[in-house]
């Protein structure tokens, strides 16, 4: 999943770090300060993820990408993954993005 959190200077990039390192649902993380992205990668909720930065780190969360990954072998037949752009938060669908 790809956010957009504006990250201004070197506390709000500690405030979101620690609120990622946090959430125990993510494997990983990717945080871009130039272009103000942040990518994570794990068994979750985005919508719930999403909520649970905003309440940790008092910033505007928009979620950009989300992409989904099937458990089996599937995707390395060429099968593509699921990718939903301009996912708004008030969206009342369950999704789950999951890395491989």
């Amino acid at each position: 999943m790809v956010m957009r959190i504006n990250i201004d200077c070197n506390g709000c990039y500690r405030r979101v770090r620690r609120a990622l390192l946090d959430i125990k649902e993510l494997d990983t993380h990717l945080i871009e300060m130039k272009q103000c992205k942040v990518s994570v990668c794990g068994r979750f909720k985005p919508q719930e993820i999403a909520i649970q930065i905003r309440k940790k780190t008092n910033r505007r969360v928009e979620i950009l990408e989300i992409q989904e990954f099937s458990s089996n072998d599937e995707q390395s037949h060429g099968e593509k993954p699921l990718v939903i752009s301009s996912w708004n938060l008030e969206s009342n669908q369950t999704q789950f993005a999951t890395c491989p």
